[in-house]
């Protein structure tokens, strides 16, 4: 189990402050990083298409985020993705992460 990641329930983050350092060191790799950033600025194409055009794209919308996201994990990280665990926390991180990219203030 990695170092930083509590090892009970009762260790479990309680907060987002507390659980974004963990996040990042799941996300060490650069491609991963990318795949989450464009899984979530296409998930954000999506809500808005889905909202103004065509409904399905509502449907495309996790689909094509966590699938993104999950291809970083699996074939980049080796590792398994933080939202089976802490699923609020970690779409938080994921647009947290895509706000920090797109601002500048992480780099792409």
């Amino acid at each position: 189990m990695d170092s930083a990641q509590p090892s009970t329930v009762a260790e479990r983050y309680k907060s987002f402050a507390a659980f974004y350092p963990f996040y990042m060191t799941e996300h060490a790799n650069p491609v991963s990083r990318r795949l989450h950033v464009v899984g979530t600025s296409l998930v954000l194409v999506c809500l808005v298409l889905g909202v103004f055009r065509d409904w399905r794209f509502l449907i495309a919308a996790p689909v094509i985020g966590y699938g993104s996201a999950w291809i970083g994990h699996f074939v980049f990280e080796k590792n398994r993705p933080a939202t089976f665990k802490y699923p609020v926390y970690s779409l938080m991180g994921d647009f947290r992460l895509w706000f920090e990219t797109v601002t500048g203030r992480r780099k792409f």
